[in-house]
């Protein structure tokens, strides 16, 4: 080979090599996993909206896109097809409807349980009470008793609300604990 063709090659090889796309073997996603946010962490969550809240959003939606003909079972043949009852007149009470709709809520409870931690599951810390509020040293937001967030917060302590004003704190929303 001549030298200006061997260099040629290996340039066009490096030039291949160097370009091609990386990819790297990625583990496989724990049992009932439907996304995969952006800090690598899953979710379980059964719908898109706010899966991956506080991991910084969804990198990946791994749970196949649910419609109703998919959920649907599959249609009879003609040669399986027996003719349809007529139909009865439905009698309506209180109870069936009631228990339908407490069915109702419970599945859409059950669809909107996720694997990230909310405030309603954080135990709250010990102390508080009448005339104290929680400050989050971080955000140096004080929370009022009975709020969402009230004790639950990864830093924070228990004072008056004279206290936090003091050490730079503001209201959560806005909203002071006493007018």
């Amino acid at each position: 080979m001549k030298p200006l063709q061997s260099s040629f090659s290996i340039l066009a090889l490096a030039t291949i090599l160097f370009t091609a796309p990386v990819t790297f073997a990625q583990a496989a996603p724990p049992a009932g996993a439907t996304g995969l946010c952006k800090d690598g962490t899953y979710t379980t969550a059964a719908s898109k909206s706010g899966a991956c809240r506080g991991h910084q959003g969804i990198k990946e939606w791994l749970a196949p896109a649910t419609s109703p003909a998919a959920s649907a079972p599959p249609a009879k043949s003609t040669a399986d097809a027996t003719p349809p009852k007529p139909a009865k007149p439905a009698t309506v009470s209180a109870a069936p409807a009631a228990s339908a709709s407490t069915a109702a809520s419970t599945s859409t409870a059950a669809a909107k349980t996720t694997t990230h931690a909310s405030s309603a599951t954080i135990t709250q810390a010990p102390g508080g009470g009448p005339g104290t509020v929680w400050f989050n040293s971080d955000s140096k937001v004080y929370h009022c008793p009975g709020s969402q967030y009230y004790g639950k917060t990864k830093q924070g302590s228990y004072m008056s609300e004279a206290d936090a004003k003091a050490k730079g704190g503001h209201p959560d929303h806005n909203h002071p604990c006493t007018k």
